[in-house]
C-alpha cells in the first residue's frame, strides 16, 4: 500500500502522516523533515536553504528521487508537497490526499508549533510557499494548485486530525477491499 499526503506549512500532514502509518501499520517517510534537516545541515534557516534550492534544483530532484525511491517499495505513508505527484509521474497505484487548510489557521499552526507570532508566520509561510510554487512550476512543470490529481482532499481547518485521520483510514481501507 502506497498513501500519499500533500498539503501547505501547518495543514496538518505530519501529525496525520504519523498515526495514519501507526494505525494501518506502515512506514512513514516525511520529507519536510528531509529538507529541514539539510537545512540545518548547512547550517541555514529553513527560507535561505529554500533560497537556495530555487537556484540549485539538484536540491529537490535529490529529495524527490530518495522519496519516489521509497515510494516504489510500497507499505509507506508518503508525505510531502509533491509526494502525490511524484507517484503520479512514477505511475505507482496510490491513494493520493491533499490536506486543505484556510492560511490564517495554517499560520496559527506554525507559528505555535516554532514559537512564532501568528503573522510573522503568516509572512513566512507566504514567502516559502512563493518559493515552493515558483520552484516546482520551473523544475517540473507543476502547480501546486492544481488539485486535480488527487483521490482526496480533506479540509483540516476545523476539522480535528481524528476525523481527517478517521477518513483517510476509511479511504485506504476501502481501496484495500477493492
Amino acid at each position: 500500500m502506497l498513501i500519499t499526503l500533500s498539503g501547505l506549512p501547518g495543514s496538518g500532514t505530519s501529525t496525520v502522516a504519523r498515526t495514519v502509518a501507526s494505525r494501518l501499520g506502515l512506514d512513514h517517510l516525511d520529507g519536510g523533515t528531509v529538507f529541514r534537516t539539510l537545512a540545518s545541515e548547512r547550517g541555514v534557516t529553513l527560507a535561505a536553504f529554500a533560497r537556495i534550492a530555487e537556484a540549485d534544483d539538484a536540491i529537490d530532484r535529490a529529495l524527490d528521487d530518495r522519496l519516489v525511491e521509497r515510494a516504489t517499495v510500497g507499505d509507506v505513508v508518503l508525505e510531502s508537497r509533491l509526494a502525490g505527484w511524484l507517484a503520479t509521474r512514477a505511475a505507482l497505484r496510490a491513494l493520493r490526499i491533499w490536506i486543505h487548510c484556510d492560511e490564517v489557521e495554517r499560520a496559527r499552526r506554525v507559528g505555535a508549533r516554532d514559537g512564532h507570532d501568528p503573522d510573522e508566520a503568516l509572512t513566512a509561510n507566504q514567502e516559502r510557499e512563493a518559493s515552493e510554487r515558483q520552484r516546482y512550476q520551473d523544475f517540473y512543470g507543476i502547480d501546486l494548485r492544481d488539485v486535480s490529481i488527487y483521490d482526496l482532499i480533506v479540509d483540516s481547518t476545523s476539522t480535528p486530525p481524528d476525523a481527517v485521520i478517521d477518513q483517510i483510514i476509511e479511504a485506504a481501507t476501502a481501496g484495500r477491499q477493492a
